[in-house]
């Protein structure tokens, strides 16, 4: 903590000499990502809080970081003795950011920040804001760099090509169909930022971004012409022919801020919750801006069939590893030392085994108490060792070049408390409800959210998280613009209705601070249901294929329905799943998968 200290005393004599009376520290590259490189782990150096989400702001006598529910726990727990105060989002009484600045920063003050790692939304709302007092915003200040003197370099990892037989479609069609989206649009350029959105469109992939395989650039494209800013050390000759056969020409990363200021007259589309400020800024007033989702953002979510029958495949591979890896901890747990550092290190293997390319995120591996916390981070100094009793959660995932997947499951190692089991049971029978929920095309997942809760809900109970998020294609395990959560969250941007091909989360959890938590997940995919005289109806197929622990069930509170569900998922898990085990593993598969009954 004296190291987080210092660097937000360093920070502030930066402050002082500029001028600034507070400074802004986002979770955020130049790109609006969700996850970060080390480059950009400014907010994670500046304060020592380590969650995925989370701003910082440092004014000359108080330090804060406002942060979601998913890091409550684990932001008070690092954050302590820091001097960092932390500001729970969403709780009555708490301030949001945007407040805090406008009732603190004096009049005629001045807010400092990095353009490049602020979004041009939030950017414009604050000037509108505080202009009100007459602050100004000091948007060119990377004072976190200045004082970080080892910080890492920008990445730049190889590009490589996906294959149309993994992609599905053409590089070309894909571009084809954008510009014919410009056209109706009326726009001349579209300045394309979203590290996912361009791999995507270019049919590339990198490695610029921890377990998820993006490439860091910038694309410009016209209406004959498109502009790919990346480090040329990125792209070698193969991936360069490619990319010049799709009429992209390659630039310097950096010189997207001098494209953009010679742009004149033009129409230029963007979406400016995710460009970056510095980018808006840099725009000559003789262009119109036209703010719009990014059009592939739809395209890239609606996975087509390809993507969606090697979907298919990949999870059965992820299935056989986790199930793999539940077997031998159930079968080790007492008689071999495991802490959450270690077994989580062997399902990686286990994963790789199987073809994995890399991990989709971190993986979350949580026994005990640790898993009440539902982004924990196990470190191998602080770990906790598993025992031959109570609940182990693992949240986890893999890259293949088949798909991404996401699972979660937990399951006893032990005896467990009956509270243990009723929770566990309602947090099964929340997934198994959704999984099978029926609906009218139209409808988004706040429609569908209380499917999940209802049986927590009834109780008293909730989880302070969304219950899913869509999932992509060999890209972000965290994909908009699909998500299921009954409130609405502008900064997730993931409340657009269903469409066949999108695939989503269903994962409903219970966390009891300092005791257990539970969280149950599948991967789903949207598809069609019947069309009747009141419209077309869509439903969920699951993909992921895991065996669900009976051990903790308590059937007493489920319904026939539900047990129905569970058996007729256990049965598939089984049919797919066994011919990738050992015999001795398919006998215990076969045991663990068998038909309950109340």
């Amino acid at each position: 903590m004296n190291q987080v200290k210092e660097r937000i005393r360093l920070l502030r004599e930066r402050m002082e000499e500029r001028g600034i009376d507070a400074y802004l520290v986002p979770t955020a590259d130049y790109h609006e990502s969700e996850y970060v490189d080390g480059h950009f782990a400014c907010r994670r150096y500046i304060t020592g809080f380590t969650g995925s989400a989370g701003t910082a702001l440092i004014t000359r006598d108080w330090a804060g970081v406002w942060t979601d529910g998913r890091y409550f726990v684990q932001a008070a727990a690092e954050l302590k003795d820091s001097g960092v105060t932390l500001m729970k989002m969403g709780v009555s009484g708490v301030p949001t950011l945007e407040e805090y600045v406008e009732q603190s920063l004096p009049d005629q003050g001045v807010l400092g920040f990095d353009g490049r790692v602020i979004n041009a939304r939030l950017g414009e709302e604050l000037a509108g804001r505080l202009g009100r007092k007459g602050i100004s915003l000091a948007y060119a200040e990377d004072l976190v760099g200045e004082i970080w003197e080892d910080r890492p370099p920008l990445p730049a990892s190889p590009v490589w090509i996906l294959e149309e037989q993994y992609a599905g479609r053409s590089a070309a069609d894909k571009m084809a169909e954008l510009r014919k989206k410009m056209e109706e649009l009326h726009a001349s350029v579209h300045i394309l930022t979203t590290l996912d959105d361009i791999v995507w469109l270019l049919n590339i992939r990198g490695a610029d971004i921890p377990c998820n395989p993006v490439v860091l650039s910038y694309l410009a494209v016209t209406r004959s012409q498109a502009y790919l800013y990346i480090s040329q050390d990125a792209v070698l000759e193969p991936v360069a022919a490619y990319l010049s056969g799709l009429g992209v020409t390659l630039r310097p990363y950096g010189e997207i801020y001098s494209y953009v200021q010679s742009l004149k007259g033009e129409s230029v589309l963007l979406e400016k919750a995710k460009v970056n400020y510095t980018i808006l800024r840099s725009l000559d007033g003789s262009n119109q801006i036209i703010d719009r989702m990014n059009p592939t953002v739809i395209k890239k979510a609606c996975k087509n069939p390809v993507e969606l029958e090697n979907m298919k495949a990949a999870h059965i591979k992820d299935g056989i590893a986790v199930t793999k890896f539940i077997y031998w901890v159930k079968q080790n747990i007492g008689k071999l030392p495991m802490d959450e550092c270690s077994v989580a290190e062997y399902l990686e293997k286990l994963r790789r085994d199987q073809g994995a390319l890399d991990l989709s995120f971190t993986t979350i591996s949580a026994y005990g108490a640790n898993a009440a916390m539902c982004h924990y981070h196990a470190e191998p100094e602080t770990c906790a060792k598993l025992e031959p009793k109570g609940l182990y959660l693992v949240d986890s995932g893999g890259q293949y070049l088949e798909g991404t997947t996401d699972v979660t499951r937990t399951f006893a190692l032990g005896p467990v408390s009956d509270k243990e089991r009723e929770h566990y049971t309602l947090v099964l029978m929340s997934m198994l409800r959704l999984g099978h929920v029926k609906f009218l095309k139209g409808c988004s997942g706040l429609s569908l959210d209380y499917v999940a809760r209802g049986p927590l809900w009834q109780r008293g109970l909730d989880y302070n998280h969304g219950t899913g998020h869509g999932v992509g294609y060999l890209l972000n395990v965290h994909e908009r613009p699909a998500g299921i959560r009954y409130k609405v969250v502008p900064e997730r941007m993931d409340s657009a209705p269903f469409e066949i091909g999108m695939v989503c989360s269903d994962e409903p959890g219970l966390y009891i601070e300092g005791s257990h938590g539970i969280r149950t997940e599948n991967l789903v995919y949207c598809k069609e249901a019947e069309k009747t005289s009141f419209g077309q109806f869509l439903c969920f197929e699951y993909l992921t294929c895991v065996p669900i622990d009976l051990e903790p069930v308590d059937l007493s509170l489920m319904e026939k329905q539900d047990i129905a569900w569970l058996n007729e998922y256990h049965a598939q898990v089984y049919e797919k799943i066994a011919p990738g085990l050992t015999e001795e593993e398919a006998r215990w598969l076969y045991d663990v998968t068998r038909p309950v009954e109340c």
